[in-house]
């Protein structure tokens, strides 16, 4: 089962490293698949979400794809969020059958959010005519960024997923003048400290399994070195879009 673990993460670092996909979306219910219960698959996939953006924080970093104030702002309303909600899920001491549920309905609800932030992008693109490089002057919108952060902070402590797809499509609709290589750069910034804040809090309540933790980054880390020498016009003519279709299938059996 160790192997499984570790061909698991080998196969999600590909996908993630070919199309950029975030590897919560995938990775979480992958676990589901194998008999981990949602509370530890949340937990897990959050640390595991941690240590495999910070090396792309400091690749995108340096090619000046970060603008740390609007991550500034994010972490400002993401992190509080992700504290409150697991001072609330140490406070009340839910049954085990409850919080399994409960993460499966906010897993379900952030797969289909996802999936439909994977097939509304290339839409929103054209629409706003942003196909070529943009300006990258900006009228700061510090409240509803904070307040993004805030929703970001709750479902992504809840599910492990939206730090990546769903962060970037609301930068994208907060901040259109920004390129988009910025907002991505953006989002993994702020993804770090959020998914390592939460998944911190989650082992500290028993929710991570770490022998599993390191079988997935065995697999996960060389998968996404593969991945991203390959070309992506795979990724966009049909994968990312079947991606999509398989979240959001996996995303209504949870829901219902």
């Amino acid at each position: 089962m160790e192997w499984g673990y570790a061909i698991a993460g080998l196969a999600v670092g590909f996908i993630v490293g070919l199309t950029g996909v975030g590897g919560g979306s995938l990775m979480t219910p992958i676990l589901l698949w194998f008999g981990i219960s949602p509370a530890t698959a949340v937990g897990t996939d959050l640390l595991y979400a941690a240590l495999t953006k910070m090396g792309g924080v400091t690749v995108h970093h340096r090619q000046g794809h970060v603008d740390w104030r609007i991550a500034g702002w994010l972490t400002a309303g993401s992190v509080p969020a992700a504290l409150l909600v697991l001072a609330g899920l140490s406070y009340l001491h839910l049954p085990e059958k409850m919080l399994d549920t409960l993460f499966k309905l906010v897993l379900g609800v952030a797969l289909l959010l996802t999936a439909a932030a994977i097939l509304g992008k290339p839409l929103l693109l054209r629409w706003l005519g942003r196909a070529g490089a943009a300006s990258p002057s900006f009228e700061p919108r510090i409240g509803l960024t904070v307040a993004t952060g805030v929703v970001l902070g709750v479902l992504v402590t809840l599910s492990s997923i939206g730090a990546g797809a769903l962060g970037t499509l609301a930068l994208f609709l907060l901040y259109p003048a920004l390129p988009t290589s910025r907002l991505v750069g953006t989002e993994i910034a702020h993804a770090v400290p959020l998914t390592l804040v939460a998944g911190l809090g989650h082992a500290g309540l028993g929710n991570v399994d770490f022998p599993l933790l390191l079988n997935l980054l065995a697999g996960s880390l060389p998968g996404i070195w593969l991945g991203s020498k390959l070309t992506r016009r795979l990724a966009e003519g049909w994968l990312r879009p079947a991606l999509a279709v398989m979240l959001a299938v996996i995303g209504g059996k949870l829901v219902l």
